[in-house]
Order: C-alpha cells, then sequence, then structure tokens
C-alpha cells in the first residue's frame, strides 16, 4: 500500500471534505482527489461517499481509517523513540573490561557519563582480555576495554594509555629491603599471577620469555585484590599496575622489588567490533574514555 496515498485518505477523512484536506496538506484538490482514486483503484474498493458538502467513509473506508490512524500514530512513536536514542534520552550501554580497567579506570568514567546521560542504562561485566573479546565477538557488549594483547586485525581499536606493571611483594619478604635486583633473583620465589586469559599475565609471560626468563607461576588468581592479599604470606612476588597498587605502597603494606633489569608496560586499548557502526551511547562512552582529564 502506497504510503503517501493512505497519508492523503487519512488527511480527508479526518478533515472531512477534499478541499479541507487539500488544505491540511497543502496540495491541491485535483492532487487530492487523484491520490484518493488511485487508492481506491489499488484497493478496487469505494472509500468515501461523495456528499453535497463534503464527503462520508464508506464501510471499507472506516475500516481503512482505524489502520491508518495507527500507522501513522506508530510512525511518530518510531521518529520519537529514534530521535530520543539519538539524543541519548533513552539507550543502553553494555561494556566488557578486564580486571585493572573495570576496577580503576572505567568507575569515573561511568559516574561522568551518567551525570550527563542520566536516562542510559549502563552496564559493566569485569573478566579477562579474553573473555571480553568473546563477549564482543557475540555481540553481548558494545565497546570492551582490555589491557592485554589480542588480534589488533580483528578490531576496531583505540590507545587509552600505557601502564607500568611494578614488582611487588610483602615487606617481610626475602627480597624487600634489597638496594638492587636483577629479574633472574626473582626465580628462586613463588610468582603469583592472574588467570590463563588476563592480559596482565600475557604481558609478563611475554616480557619475561624476551629477557631470557621462563615465568613459572606458583598461584594463579582470577581476582587482583585477592593477589594482592595474598602476598600478605611474605613469600609469593606478583608484578601489579601501578594504578592497582599505590595505596598498598603508600601505606607500606606492599613494598616495591628494586627490579633494575627488567621493565613491564602494557598497552590499555578499546575495542569494538570490526565494521560496525557504533550506537549513540557507546559512541558518546568512547569519545568520554578519550577526552582530557
Amino acid at each position: 500500500m502506497n504510503l503517501h496515498h493512505l497519508k492523503v485518505f487519512l488527511a480527508v477523512a479526518e478533515a472531512g471534505s477534499i478541499s479541507a484536506g487539500a488544505e491540511r496538506l497543502h496540495i491541491s484538490q485535483p492532487a487530492v482527489t487523484r491520490e484518493i482514486r488511485d487508492l481506491e483503484a489499488s484497493l478496487d474498493l469505494r472509500l468515501f461517499d461523495r456528499q453535497p458538502r463534503g464527503v462520508q467513509l464508506t464501510e471499507g473506508g472506516l475500516r481503512l481509517h482505524d489502520y491508518a490512524r495507527r500507522i501513522f500514530a506508530l510512525e511518530r512513536a518510531a521518529e520519537r523513540d529514534l530521535r530520543d536514542f539519538a539524543q541519548l534520552e533513552q539507550g543502553e550501554l553494555h561494556l566488557g573490561a578486564s580486571a585493572t580497567l573495570g576496577a580503576y579506570l572505567l568507575p569515573p568514567l561511568l559516574t561522568r557519563f551518567r551525570a550527563l546521560h542520566p536516562q542510559i542504562f549502563v552496564s559493566l561485566e569485569v573478566s579477562n582480555t579474553d573473555v571480553v573479546t568473546r563477549q564482543l565477538d557475540e555481540g553481548r557488549i558494545s565497546l570492551g576495554f582490555v589491557e592485554g594483547p589480542f588480534a589488533q586485525a580483528d578490531y576496531a581499536h583505540r590507545l587509552l594509555a600505557r601502564d607500568a606493571l611494578l614488582p611487588v611483594a610483602s615487606p617481610l619478604h626475602p627480597l624487600a629491603r634489597a638496594e638492587r635486583l636483577e629479574a633472574r633473583d626473582l626465580q628462586a620465589y613463588p610468582l603469583y599471577m592472574r588467570e590463563p586469559g588476563s592480559g596482565a599475565r600475557a604481558s609478563i609471560e611475554q616480557a619475561y620469555r624476551d629477557h631470557g626468563l621462563e615465568p613459572q607461576a606458583g598461584m594463579a588468581i582470577g581476582s587482583t585484590e585477592a593477589l594482592k592479599r595474598l602476598l600478605a604470606d611474605g613469600q609469593g612476588i606478583a608484578w601489579l599496575s601501578q594504578r592497582v597498587v599505590e595505596r598498598e605502597l603508600a601505606s607500606g603494606e606492599l613494598q616495591r622489588l628494586a627490579v633494575q633489569d627488567l621493565q613491564i608496560e602494557r598497552e590499555l586499548h578499546v575495542l569494538w567490533r570490526l565494521g560496525t557502526s557504533l550506537s549513540p551511547a557507546p559512541a558518546a562512552f568512547l569519545q568520554l574514555s578519550q577526552a582530557p582529564g
């Protein structure tokens, strides 16, 4: 059914005459008459009875009038919905992040985003780099924030920041007071790391191998906070993000080990599906994540 014909029909039906319908639509009376005749011909059904003063809907016209009102009400609702969606008056934002980003970098960004767009529902799932990329592949999230290596050719991505991983241990650890250490000095002690699939673990393993060392996990922990607490045993060593251990280093709960010959730095990225256009909410959050401050 030609929607332009239907719009002309609805205008005439609600105005009560061809002339009033034409005036409402800002087109000529002959044009309106032609549109109505074309619609009646396409339906093989008379829609109006011509009266001395205006027109009256036939039974078929009454049935069509009900549909036409609903169709154009739905059209207006669609316009409102999409306008609100585009202007961030409604919508959803689904994010995934690996541990450090999810716990330390994203919370202040989410607070700012909510202040700007309080109508948007936001969800964040914190896991590890492997899980985040899988969520992107499955379309479960719009943006993924990762802190480890990923297949760069498979995702659109932008660099957010660089992050140093520091060798830390309990102040009770035998190496805690050493003024100068080499990476090989750490080999005699248990290495506490995140679980396989973690970006931090992948960065540490790669850095060790590049340095000619073989990383051997003495313990694999799925939580950075739990990992920090386990260092209190005075035996293990961990390489943790500077962002994660600032408070513990300042308070003396943890001690940075004086390793001189190995520095581990990783890149923090935001990813999204290659070849897809971001909806307004994730596009706005992406822009916010790269804004100064």
